[in-house]
């Protein structure tokens, strides 16, 4: 047996913001700086993002905010968010927090020392044996990549209980006095949320009787000279998004080689993968997706359904979409591929069995 995905949980934050309110507080910043501002908020419509959920209400994006201030509210909210997610995920298998041995923590939009780990570990009370993992800086493909470490843990150490949390307020990075297109699109397409993935190893899934999505491989590509796709720009107000106008076309001309390359690697062949979880990036990165692979549009229906109630939350959305995979049935011995891109430029993947 290889580990094994045994739950998932997630947790978004209170306020609800609907895509037509993001709209018209984007009309009212940016009108100024563009004449064509009717023709740039057409964005909005084309995310096809119905809402959103953020840890602050619109009200409190109308202001600008000092980097000191918007990281204590990550840090307060990351807590809590990251807390209730690991809680959804353990209650449907009947653990505790007292029965995870590692803890991998995986983020981009705050900072923290101690990590948010060790904030988890003292409220939750979990064992002070406890091993953990803080990874920071992959942004979309962080949910992947902690997938892809916890696999690593837990085949490593296959008595071993591996929770992987991925969050991200991205939100809290939006710069009030930044009138660039892009962080025009990153108002109408980020949102916040978190998700934890418990994963078992082999003798932890056999003692337990837990059945999940076995993980069979997982492979990293870091392409060069790609720096600048996507990132930050920290400034004095924080973090500002960098994302390029190249990310579809570029999804399409590198990713499918790489898919290719992890399928053989494992023997399995690609013409019997049939839907993707596939970090929704934008309704144009999907599309780019589709016509990668060959698969219809189906094949992304979760994916999606993610990006339209959640908007694009960084790392943690590619597990949203691993939730609703996990409800549903699949053929036994059926292949799943999770996938994501992010900063570097990079792509992370991770093969399942179901």
């Amino acid at each position: 047996m290889n580990p094994v995905i045994a739950s998932v949980g997630t947790a978004i934050p209170p306020y609800e913001i609907a895509q037509e309110a993001s709209r018209e507080f984007a009309r009212r910043l940016f009108a100024d700086a563009y004449r064509d501002i009717d023709r740039l908020l057409t964005v909005f419509e084309s995310a096809q993002i119905e809402s959103r959920r953020f840890c602050v209400p619109l009200d409190w994006f109308g202001e600008g905010h000092t980097f000191a201030e918007k990281n204590r509210l990550y840090i307060a909210n990351a807590i809590s968010l990251a807390i209730e997610s690991i809680q959804n995920a353990l209650r449907p298998l009947g653990l505790s927090p007292q029965d995870v041995d590692h803890l991998v923590f995986v983020s981009s939009t705050g900072i923290s020392t101690p990590s948010i780990d060790a904030h988890v570990f003292n409220r939750l009370q979990m064992r002070s044996d406890l091993k953990r993992t803080p990874i920071w800086g992959l942004g979309c493909a962080g949910g992947a990549a902690g997938l892809a470490r916890g696999f690593d843990l837990a085949a490593a150490h296959p008595e071993e209980i591996v929770v992987v949390v991925a969050l991200e307020l991205c939100g809290l990075t939006f710069l009030h006095a930044d009138r660039s297109k892009s962080n025009l699109i990153a108002t109408s397409l980020f949102g916040d949320g978190a998700a934890a993935v418990v994963l078992l190893g082999s003798e932890a899934a056999r003692h337990r009787s837990v059945k999940g999505a076995e993980v069979l491989a997982s492979q990293s590509t870091i392409w060069p000279d790609t720096l600048d796709i996507m990132g930050w720009d920290v400034n004095e107000q924080g973090l500002g998004v960098i994302f390029s106008r190249d990310i579809p076309s570029l999804v399409e001309s590198k990713v499918r080689p790489e898919v290719e390359r992890l399928f053989d690697r494992c023997g399995v062949p690609i013409t019997d993968l049939k839907r993707l979880t596939a970090h929704p990036g934008g309704a144009k990165v999907l599309t780019a997706y589709e016509h990668a692979l060959g698969l219809p549009a189906e094949a992304f229906r979760h994916s999606r359904d993610v990006l339209q109630a959640h908007g694009n939350m960084s790392s943690c959305t590619v597990l949203f979409v691993l939730e609703r995979e996990l409800q549903e049935t699949h053929e036994t011995g059926e292949p799943g591929l999770v996938l994501a891109l992010g900063p570097g430029f990079a792509c992370e993947q991770v093969l399942l069995r179901w």
